[in-house]
Order: C-alpha cells, then sequence, then structure tokens
C-alpha cells in the first residue's frame, strides 16, 4: 500500500514507529492503515461521515464517529504521542480552541491548510475582485466548508500567541512540490503548509 495524497507522505515522515496517533477527521483512513501497516501505529481516527467511516472500517482502521467542533474532551491529557488533522483547521469555528486540545491530548500535532496569502490568490482577488478558487481553495464562496481562511504568517503569530513550538515545517504548491521561491518567501509562494507543533 502506497500513500496517494503528497502531504500524508510528508506526515509519515513525521511519525515514529509505533506512536499513538489520533487522525482528527481521518476521511477514508489512507493515512492512519499505512501508519498501522508500516510503523505499526495504534490509534483511532475521528470521523463524521458515514460513508467515510464504514471505508475506515474496511482497512481496518479503529474510527470513531466525532464532530470535531464539539471538541476532544472524550480523550484524557497527553493520551496519544501524536495527533494528526489534516486539511480541517480551517473549516473549524475555533481553530485555536482546538489546537489547544489537540496539544492537550497529544504530544505533538501535525496541522495542514492552504496559504491564503499565495500569489495566484492575492492576484486572483486583486484582478478579478472575487474570492479565490483555486485546486488547493476550490469551493466558491457561498459553498465553502472553509469558514476561517488564513496565511502562514497568522498561524505562525497564533502559535506564538499561544507559546507553541514549531518543530517542522514544509510548504509547497498543492502536490507539496518544494522550490526556491516558497523556501525565501513562503508566504507569498506556498499554497499549502505541513506544520509540526508542540509546547
Amino acid at each position: 500500500m502506497s500513500l496517494n495524497r503528497p502531504d500524508l507522505k510528508i506526515i509519515q515522515e513525521w511519525v515514529n514507529p509505533n506512536d499513538r496517533v489520533l487522525d482528527l477527521g481521518c476521511g477514508n483512513g489512507e493515512l492512519l492503515s499505512y501508519l498501522q501497516q508500516h510503523k505499526q501505529v495504534h490509534g483511532y481516527g475521528l470521523e463524521i461521515d458515514p460513508a467515510k467511516i464504514t471505508t475506515c472500517v474496511s482497512r481496518g482502521v479503529n474510527v470513531i464517529e466525532q464532530n470535531l467542533d464539539d471538541g476532544l474532551s472524550n480523550f484524557k491529557d497527553q493520551s496519544y504521542d501524536l495527533v494528526v488533522m489534516t486539511q480541517a483547521l480551517q473549516a473549524l469555528r475555533r481553530p485555536d480552541l482546538m489546537l489547544e486540545e489537540m496539544l492537550r491530548v497529544g504530544k505533538e500535532c501535525i496541522v495542514t491548510f492552504p496559504n491564503f496569502a499565495y500569489w495566484r490568490c492575492r492576484f486572483y482577488l486583486a484582478l478579478k475582485g472575487e474570492m479565490p478558487v483555486s485546486k488547493s481553495l476550490p469551493h466558491t464562496w457561498y459553498d465553502t466548508p472553509n469558514i476561517h481562511l488564513s496565511t502562514f504568517r497568522d498561524f505562525e503569530q497564533l502559535c506564538k500567541d499561544r507559546q507553541f513550538r514549531i518543530l517542522d515545517r514544509a510548504v509547497g504548491n498543492s502536490e507539496h512540490e518544494t522550490h526556491w521561491a516558497t523556501r525565501i518567501w513562503p508566504n507569498l509562494f506556498g499554497e499549502l503548509a505541513i506544520y509540526r507543533v508542540t509546547r
């Protein structure tokens, strides 16, 4: 089995063998299934979509039906080594509180999200005067699940304000391919980012 999404390929490199992993908004269970097979992790996924939950179960992934906006009060402090959330932070009512919860439940957390300051988004908004639609932001303004669009600088400021420590960051295009421009000006030329954070 291999991972189809480029962001998941990067995330799996940051996971240690036998880690306890909680995957928030785990989707079809692709990441946890891979980690169970290749890194012998122990963990659970949280998902709200019944069809995706069924796919998780068919893959042998432990999954709980749960709305992330309800928080993680059903999990004990520091009960996981790693809490992962891919492409869901911007869809939550209070992303800041979720980060607090992720770092209460886990020693570290990994989050991925699109960058609204990406140059194509800026250009689209400046030229057309409309909310950008792109590969990383594919919805129109009225049907988007994304309610808290942010930039890399916004996220890093939140971490600074809450005294979270950024351990790693990977910035690239929608395929998570990096080039010299994303290394020098990540907030302008980075379309998507993956952050590994701790307290």
